[in-house]
């Protein structure tokens, strides 16, 4: 167990020691992140075709997804409303800002992106299985494997890069105090679906340590638990991402923290903007480090729990 949970953590650590000077370099490394996520969900998709009743698996994924969700969110909601009921912090004067989205749809486009990746890995399967490459599952499941090794020392380089120092996240109190009540509050609610989902509560756990980056949860937990359970990994914690887009607007008046925690690792990246723009610069420190903390917390303990 241990020895399996270092060979994987290696390079997420080999990479958090590397420190980058250079901003063409860490250009290219966002970029790596990037390129090899996409890479990763595609061979997702390839691997899934690899399934037998193909069509039924897919629906067990997406009930289980949904299963998953609908516990997670009420109590993630009701954790971040108890959090904003007793925080100070408030939303300022929201300005107008440059390069945020300017529709619902513009600023989902790279969440769908991503899914399509997913669904486009699928269809390509489909047709490795009828022109008879019927190795293409297995193969895809093993450079899944060595994209994620490289994708892992980069996301470590990443975030020892990022600009965050310590200091700046524990005078944060705010969202410090927003990441660990999601935190605590998604893995309370891993415990509670796991015996929902038939999973033991490890693997409820791991599922629950996602914190919205889906990119990240479903390769992690589709590498150990297969690709059906890394697929409700990632539709979980996709639609939690979208549910953010078309909550923040509507709450991040009157409770600013629910609204910055529910998108959790996301805030510091994807939903950004649109906390952003809803609720002014006096919220983007905060929703900065909110997620930068459940960014670094979602690694170790997704391939902690999974290796239980």
């Amino acid at each position: 167990m241990v020895s399996g949970l270092l060979i994987i953590l290696l390079p997420l650590i080999l990479g958090y020691l590397v420190p980058v000077r250079h901003a063409g370099l860490q250009a290219a490394i966002n970029h790596g992140v990037n390129g090899s996520i996409y890479v990763i969900l595609a061979l997702m998709g390839v691997s899934l075709t690899g399934l037998d009743d193909l069509a039924g698996q897919l629906g067990r994924m997406g009930g289980q997804a949904a299963t998953l969700l609908a516990v997670i969110a009420p109590i993630n909601l009701l954790a971040l409303y108890v959090l904003s009921r007793r925080s100070r912090l408030r939303a300022g004067t929201s300005p107008v800002v440059e390069g945020a989205p300017t529709s619902k749809l513009a600023a989902m486009r790279g969440s769908l992106m991503l899914a399509g990746v997913v669904v486009l890995g699928i269809v390509v399967g489909i047709v490795f299985g009828r022109l008879g490459w019927v190795a293409a599952p297995a193969l895809a499941e093993r450079l899944a494997e060595w994209v994620l090794y490289a994708l892992l020392a980069l996301i470590g380089c990443q975030l020892r890069n990022s600009g965050m120092p310590l200091k700046q996240i524990l005078l944060n109190r705010h969202g410090l105090a927003i990441a660990v009540t999601v935190a605590v509050s998604s893995l309370a609610a891993g415990l509670l679906a796991a015996p929902l989902l038939e999973l033991r509560w490890s693997e409820g756990l791991a599922l629950a340590s996602g914190f919205g980056w889906y990119s990240l949860s479903g390769i992690l937990v589709g590498d150990r638990l297969g690709p059906v359970l890394g697929g409700v990994a990632f539709f979980n914690d996709l639609a939690r991402e979208l549910i953010a887009f078309l909550l923040i607007p509507l709450v991040i008046r009157r409770w600013a923290p629910l609204a910055i925690g529910f998108g959790g690792a996301t805030s510091m990246d994807f939903t950004l903007p649109v906390i952003q723009q809803h609720g002014g610069v006096a919220c983007v420190p905060t929703a900065v480090v909110s997620g930068f903390i459940l960014s670094l917390l979602s690694p170790p303990l997704t391939l902690f729990f999974l290796s239980l």
